[in-house]
């Protein structure tokens, strides 16, 4: 039809329809007019059904619709969550992390894990303080100062503007995010009755022997996931998907209904593998340090 981009192919896809309300006047003296926004559940036989996010299904004649098209899903809840906060729920994977605010900044400390997200100062967004007052502080606090960036932020630019490079690696890491229940679905088939999961409440290890092992943490309906490592001898045998199955359905078992992980942007082959299990990107970021020289 040549008013708008409608046919069979929109059932199941979020579509906005303009259309006539026959018998009432718009505040012009026209024909009255009304947005309809919502799933396309039905396309045929002179009508198009439309069931908006709350209410009832709506059955509208195609004789009245003046204009429509697709338009993209909504963005789930998750996705909606700032990159800030997606951070911070990801402090529950380091049980004995120290916080400290900086301003709006935090700094990060552990005494027990190396990762550079357990040991970094949390630059998303403004400090609130004096450039040089903020970066000094976050200087003197650690003998190897490390800020965690989003990447193209005013952050990212104030530091490597004075020198700041690369902490180790060029590309970024990407904070992925997924419905737990989606990855729950994808992995069934993974289950492994030789994986053994231990927790102590909120922190949880998923090991099959020493060939593969995987730690899990669950806060406030979130459940992220580190440390998946297999041992090299016992690779492509399904094993890191067994202990994700484990530690997926000890969260989900919580009442977790989003899973998280973070991969560096230059891991084709964990990209290809969270991707089938429903993960998208959900935010980037970058670790950066002094140069040498500055």
């Amino acid at each position: 039809m040549g008013r708008h981009r409608f046919g069979p192919h929109v059932v199941g896809s979020r579509v906005v329809v303009r259309r006539l309300l026959r018998g009432e006047t718009g505040p012009s003296g026209g024909p009255a007019l009304t947005d309809l926004l919502g799933t396309c559940e039905a396309f045929g036989d002179g009508v198009i059904v439309v069931r908006p996010e709350q209410g009832a299904p709506v059955s509208v004649p195609l004789t009245d619709v003046v204009s429509g098209k697709p338009v993209p899903p909504r963005a789930s809840v998750r996705d909606r969550v700032p990159a800030r906060e997606a951070q911070v729920h990801g402090f529950a994977l380091f049980p004995d992390l120290v916080t400290a605010p900086l301003g709006d900044w935090v700094l990060r400390d552990s005494a027990t894990i190396t990762a550079r997200r357990a040991n970094s100062v949390l630059a998303f967004g403004p400090s609130g303080l004096p450039d040089a007052e903020a970066l000094d502080a976050v200087v003197a606090h650690y003998d190897r100062p490390i800020a965690a960036v989003l990447a193209g932020s005013a952050e990212d630019d104030l530091l490597t503007g004075l020198g700041w490079v690369p902490e180790s690696h060029e590309c970024d890491t990407l904070f992925q995010v997924a419905g737990t229940a989606q990855v729950a679905r994808a992995l069934r088939s993974a289950a492994d009755p030789g994986v053994e999961l231990t927790d102590d409440g909120s922190l949880a290890t998923a090991r099959a022997g020493a060939r593969a092992s995987g730690v899990a943490a669950y806060a406030d309906d979130w459940v992220g996931f580190r440390s998946l490592e297999v041992h090299p001898d016992h690779r492509r045998q399904g094993l890191a998907l067994a202990v994700m199955a484990a530690l997926v359905d000890w969260g989900a078992e919580r009442g977790a209904r989003t899973a998280y992980l973070q991969v560096l942007a230059d891991n084709e082959p964990a990209l290809a593998l969270y991707e089938r299990l429903g993960f998208r990107t959900h935010h980037r970021y970058r670790y950066l340090v002094p140069a040498p020289s500055a």
